[in-house]
C-alpha cells in the first residue's frame, strides 16, 4: 500500500488562501488516517487533508479546486465499506470533522438543523433529550457522521419499521462542483415544484456536491423495546418466522446471523451463547413491549411448525442491549480477518434461495474460505463476508474476491436485486455497476455528473465505472 508524502508547494499555497494552518494536515500519519475508510485493499495517497468550518469555506475550496485542477474527496466518519472515501491519486480530502454542530431545533416541526460532521449518536442523544427519537441506527453510530449517512443513504437495523436515512432528510444545503449553493426543500412536508434535488443528492456519494448543512426529521419516542433471539435450523424458515410475527405485531427489527458469525462475536467480545444448544442460524427480533403477548403466541406457533427450536427474551433494557451485541458486534469481530464484503439486496421473498445459491457457489469453488453471513432479513439485505485465510496476502485475497464477485452479482442480477444495498458503490463496486443498472441508466448518471460537476473534481473515479469498462451499448 502506498502513502502520499504531502501536497506540492503550489498546492500548499493555494490551500493556505482558503484555510488557516490549523485547518490543514499534511503529515504522513494524518494522510493515512483521513485518506481512507474501513475498506481495505486500496492505495491510500491523498496530498492533504483540509477541515472546513463553514459553507463559505466549502464554496471557496470548490472555486479554487476548479481553477487549479484539484480533486476533492469528501470524508465523514470514514466508516464506509466500499472505498467511497478513499483518496488514492493525490486528491485533497475534505473532512467535515469540525462542522459537527447542531444549529437549530424546531420542536413544532420536529426538525433538527445540523452540520454534516455531526456524529450519528450525538443526533440520537439530542433527540432523546427532546423526548423524541432519531431512528436510523447501526453499529457505527458512535463514529459515523450524518453527512456521510446521507451521502450513502445509510440503512441499518430498523429499516423494516422506520426506513432509510432518505426518509428522515427534510432539507439540505449542498455545494455543487461549480460552487453553487443549493438549498433543497427547506424542511417542507409537501413540495410539488418540480425536480427534488434532495433525493438525487442523497446516496450520490459526494460525486455531485458537498453537503454543508442538513435538516433532519425526528420521530415520536417509541415504547420500550423487547428483544428476542431465536434459533433457526433451516435458512428457508426465516421468512416463515418473519411472516408469523408480522401477522400479529409490528416489528422494529428482524436480523439474521449465522452460527459462524456468532462464534466470532463470542470470541471477540467474550459474550455467552444466547441459547443452550447451537443451531445453524439465528434471528433477532425487536418489538414494542406491549406486543410481548402476541410475540409469545407467534413464537409458540413457529415452534409448533418446526421453524425455530429455542429462544430467549430480554427481561430488561440491559439484557436487550446485551442481545443486540450478538448482532451489532459482528462487523467489528470480523475485521481482524480482513473479510471480502458484499452488501447485497434482493426481494424479501428471494432471500432464502439467494442465500443458499451464493453459499453453494462460494463453498464449492473456494472450499478453504470461511463464509460468514448476517443481515437485515426484514428488508432483504444480506451481508456476505468471506474471511481471508492466513495463506493469502490481503492483495491476493482481494484479487480472488474480485474474481468471485461477477458470479455472485449474476445471481443478484437474475433476481433483479442490488449489488449494494446500503454501503454504496465507491471504488469497490464501481466496475460492477452494470449488474444493477442498465447502460441507459448509467449514461444518464454520467450526464447528471457532467451537469453538477463539469470539471470532475468531486470524489473522482467513484460510483461510475471508467469509460473503458463500458459496454458496447453505452459507448
Amino acid at each position: 500500500m502506498r502513502y502520499a508524502t504531502g501536497p506540492t508547494r503550489e498546492e500548499k499555497r493555494m490551500l493556505s488562501e482558503v484555510f488557516a494552518p490549523k485547518q490543514i494536515k499534511e503529515d504522513p500519519e494524518s494522510l493515512q488516517i483521513w485518506g481512507k475508510d474501513w475498506t481495505n485493499g486500496f492505495v491510500v495517497a491523498p496530498s492533504a487533508i483540509v477541515f472546513p468550518e463553514s459553507i463559505d469555506q466549502i464554496q471557496d475550496l470548490v472555486s479554487y479546486a476548479r481553477s487549479h485542477h484539484l480533486k476533492l474527496v469528501p470524508s465523514g466518519g470514514r466508516t464506509g465499506l466500499s472505498g467511497g472515501a478513499v483518496a488514492s491519486q493525490g486528491e485533497v480530502v475534505v473532512s467535515f470533522d469540525r462542522m459537527n454542530k447542531i444549529l437549530d431545533f424546531s420542536a413544532k416541526d420536529r426538525i433538527v438543523s445540523c452540520q454534516p460532521g455531526l456524529i450519528t449518536a450525538n443526533l440520537q442523544a439530542f433527540a432523546e433529550e427532546q423526548g423524541l427519537f432519531y431512528p436510523v441506527d447501526f453499529a457505527s453510530s458512535g463514529s459515523s457522521q450524518i453527512g456521510g449517512n446521507v451521502a450513502t443513504n445509510a440503512g441499518g437495523i430498523k429499516v423494516i419499521r422506520y426506513g432509510l436515512t432518505r426518509d428522515w432528510v427534510a432539507g439540505m444545503k449542498v455545494v455543487t462542483g461549480v460552487g453553487a449553493l443549493l438549498d433543497c426543500n427547506a424542511g417542507l412536508i409537501k413540495n410539488a415544484t418540480g425536480y427534488d434535488f434532495r433525493h438525487l443528492l442523497i446516496g450520490s456519494e459526494g460525486t455531485l456536491g458537498l453537503i454543508g448543512e442538513l435538516e433532519m426529521r425526528l420521530a415520536p419516542k417509541p415504547q420500550p423495546q423487547v428483544v428476542m433471539v431465536v434459533g433457526v435450523p433451516q435458512v428457508t424458515d426465516l421468512l416463515n418466522i418473519l411472516n408469523g410475527f408480522n401477522d400479529r405485531l409490528t416489528l422494529s427489527a428482524f436480523e439474521f446471523f449465522s452460527d459462524l458469525a456468532l462464534q466470532k462475536v463470542q470470541a471477540h467480545r467474550g459474550l455467552p451463547a444466547p441459547l443452550e444448544n447451537r443451531v445453524e442460524n439465528y434471528a433477532l427480533l425487536e418489538f414494542d413491549e406491549s406486543d410481548l403477548p402476541m410475540a409469545e403466541e407467534a413464537f409458540a406457533d413457529c415452534t409448533e411448525q418446526g421453524w425455530l427450536v429455542d429462544g430467549v427474551v430480554s427481561q430488561s433494557q440491559a439484557q436487550a442491549a446485551s442481545l443486540w451485541q450478538l448482532r451489532e458486534g459482528i462487523s467489528e469481530s470480523l475485521a481482524p480477518y480482513t473479510p471480502y464484503k458484499n452488501d447485497l439486496s434482493v426481494r424479501i421473498s428471494e432471500v432464502p434461495t439467494f442465500l443458499a445459491d451464493v453459499d453453494r457457489y462460494v463453498k464449492d469453488g473456494y472450499p478453504d474460505f470461511e463464509v460468514c453471513w448476517y443481515g437485515h432479513i426484514g428488508d432483504g439485505n444480506l451481508h456476505l463476508n468471506i474471511l481471508r485465510p492466513d495463506s493469502l496476502s490481503v492483495e491476493e485475497f482481494f484479487h480472488v474476491g474480485h474474481t468471485m464477485s461477477p458470479k455472485i452479482f449474476e445471481l443478484v442480477q437474475s433476481r433483479r436485486g442490488s449489488i449494494s444495498a446500503e454501503h454504496g458503490v465507491g471504488l469497490l463496486k464501481r466496475d460492477f455497476l452494470g449488474y444493477s443498472r442498465s447502460d441507459e441508466e448509467i449514461a444518464l448518471m454520467r450526464g447528471l455528473k457532467q451537469v453538477f460537476d463539469p470539471d470532475q473534481i468531486l470524489n473522482p473515479d467513484k460510483l461510475l465505472p471508467p469509460t473503458q469498462n463500458l459496454s458496447n451499448n453505452e459507448r
